[in-house]
């Protein structure tokens, strides 16, 4: 499977922020444990407001069947149906509270932002793609996970390469097929 065509921009970027998109399908071949933690390792570089570096991961591959299951049945029903074909699934988290001070760290949600970020331009450097998802139960993430009371559950991401836009259903395929679209910056730039 091949990226499908990438949409103008208004002004030149880089090639990787333009060829970022987020795919419902997902080719089931494994991501080898260098690929993994180098997505990780560009996250762990991110920078964070007073280094509090407060993002934290789950995550599990198709080998690890019984944990990717976990995830999975995390998500809702309608992000499970093409979920289930990506060769990773992650948990992303914050550490709501500051390490040094105990504070609320009304920024984690944000440092966690730019470490995606950093994951995601590593990915297509790599030619990976990744899927960012709200549709998923935190409650039941946090009760499978037994996570902490400070750690909190975020997004869940699917990872891996592109696969065949068919083995998704009518609906799922038109959306994968179609044009990435923005909004235009005199929207997004206020005055």
């Amino acid at each position: 499977m091949t990226a499908k065509p990438r949409p103008q921009v208004d002004y030149d970027v880089h090639e990787l922020i333009q060829k970022r998109w987020s795919p419902r399908a997902f080719s089931t071949q494994p991501l080898t444990e260098e690929e993994i933690m180098t997505l990780f390792e560009a996250a762990r570089w991110a920078a964070s407001s007073g280094n509090e570096q407060p993002w934290r991961f789950i995550y599990a591959t198709q080998a690890q069947a019984e944990r990717f299951q976990k995830l999975l049945a995390c998500l809702n029903e309608g992000n499970q149906v093409w979920a289930k074909a990506a060769p990773v699934l992650i948990l992303t988290l914050v550490k709501t509270h500051s390490t040094r001070s105990g504070r609320p760290n009304r920024y984690a949600w944000h440092d966690l932002g730019l470490a995606i970020g950093n994951l995601t331009l590593q990915a297509s450097a790599l030619d990976l793609y990744v899927h960012q998802m709200g549709g998923f139960s935190a409650e039941k993430a946090r009760e499978t996970f037994a996570l902490p009371a400070d750690i909190e559950p975020v997004t869940v991401i699917a990872v891996g390469r592109l696969g065949d836009p068919e083995m998704l259903p009518a609906d799922l395929r038109a959306r994968e097929l179609a044009l990435q679209q923005r909004k235009p910056l005199a929207e997004l730039i206020l005055n």
